[in-house]
């Protein structure tokens, strides 16, 4: 057996991970050991709310701003376009300011362009800001690809006071991808599959999903009442590592299986667009349950936490219907490509598989919702 051949446990990370109210205004000072010509990359409304802070901060560390604006998602058009105005600028770390998107494309174009990059979310809409790979979308918010890079980004800098700013929906949608980090991590876990950072699961990956599991379900009631005023306590900072930090940390070196395939998939139907990532990874996480025969109390408790948080678990909260069968079956199919996360699960998974859990969490749902006296779903109408 070569060397190469031989099975590893690893465990990747960014290189400093800073969180506080407040901490945009130490952003200059944190980047400047990592580079001293940076360019800024945000949308104008983000810009419009951190800027005079950035400037301020970088001024402070004796560094220029040099912004440049973002689109709408992370394509490979978008990726190029920034690889070309990242080498005009002369620049040796790209820093993302703002959503998922936003990091995920300069995550992509600094591996392009040889340099640095730092991660500054304004959103904890999701965990990639931590991570060393990005989603590339089409145009059209379809996913198209991971792209894999030999690094984290060298610092992952997150402002909880712009977090509770934001609008609850984005914390909402954090919650959501990082309740499927556990999930995956104990599914990989059971097959022995290798993870995204390219090894075997470790026992520190896990007891870190496993921490983002148990701190949400603390703390994030809590929290999102806290955001919809506005405010920072305690369950908002700890809810904000769940969904960033450990979230991040236990996706990458812990393992993804059905959940974000079954996400993936769910991109191809026109009927979700609009939706937010976390969203439908949690119709992921509730089907994956429903693959693994998970335990009734389980299952159960997954659906009434999930809808106290306002996140969908019915088909109909996501714009379809349990008779959409050739749109379900299309989800499925481009679920389980091949190379798709869903064959880490410790078991095979078939298209039909993945239809029949999609269309049963409908009626199970509305039933442990009722039981409950939780709302019945709405109907989603993309826009």
């Amino acid at each position: 057996m070569s060397a190469s051949a031989i099975p590893v446990r690893t465990v990747i990370s960014p290189g400093r991970y800073v969180q506080a109210k407040g901490a945009i205004a130490r952003l200059g000072e944190f980047t400047a050991p990592i580079g001293t010509t940076p360019i800024v990359v945000a949308d104008d409304v983000v810009w419009g709310i951190v800027e005079e802070q950035v400037r301020a901060s970088f001024e402070a560390a004796g560094l220029t701003v040099v912004r440049e604006s973002f689109g709408r998602y992370a394509t490979k058009g978008e990726v190029d376009r920034l690889v070309t105005a990242i080498q005009d600028a002369g620049a040796d770390v790209a820093i993302g300011i703002g959503g998922g998107s936003t990091i995920d494309a300069v995550k992509a174009a600094g591996h392009l362009a040889g340099i640095r990059w730092v991660s500054a979310p304004t959103v904890a809409s999701t965990d990639a800001p931590a991570s060393a790979l990005s989603v590339i979308y089409t145009e059209e918010g379809e996913f198209e690809e991971y792209r894999f890079f030999p690094h984290n980004p060298d610092l992952v800098l997150v402002d909880t006071q712009l977090v509770a700013n934001a609008p609850v929906k984005f914390l909402v949608a954090g919650v959501g991808d990082a309740l499927a980090t556990w999930l995956e991590a104990r599914a990989t876990q059971r097959a022995h599959a290798t993870t995204m950072a390219g090894g075997l699961q470790t026992e520190t990956a896990l007891a870190l999903a496993r921490l983002s599991w148990d701190l949400i379900w603390e703390n994030a009631l809590p929290a999102i009442a806290a955001v919809q005023d506005d405010l920072v306590t305690p369950a908002v900072e700890k809810l904000v590592e769940a969904n960033t930090l450990l979230s991040g940390l236990g996706f990458e070196s812990g393992g993804l299986a059905a959940a974000h395939a079954i996400h993936n998939g769910l991109t191809a139907a026109p009927q979700t667009h609009g939706l937010t990532h976390g969203q439908k990874v949690n119709i992921g996480s509730l089907a994956q349950l429903v693959l693994e025969g998970a335990p009734t109390e389980e299952i159960r408790d997954f659906i009434i936490f999930t809808t106290k948080v306002g996140l969908p678990n019915t088909l109909t909260e996501i714009g379809l219907k349990t008779t959409d069968v050739e749109d379900l079956q299309r989800v499925a199919e481009l679920s389980v490509v091949e190379g798709e996360t869903i064959h880490n699960m410790p078991f095979p998974v078939t298209a039909a598989d993945v239809v029949d859990a999609l269309r049963s969490i409908e009626g199970y749902s509305r039933q442990v919702r009722a039981e409950a006296g939780l709302p019945e779903p709405v109907f989603y109408t993309a826009h």
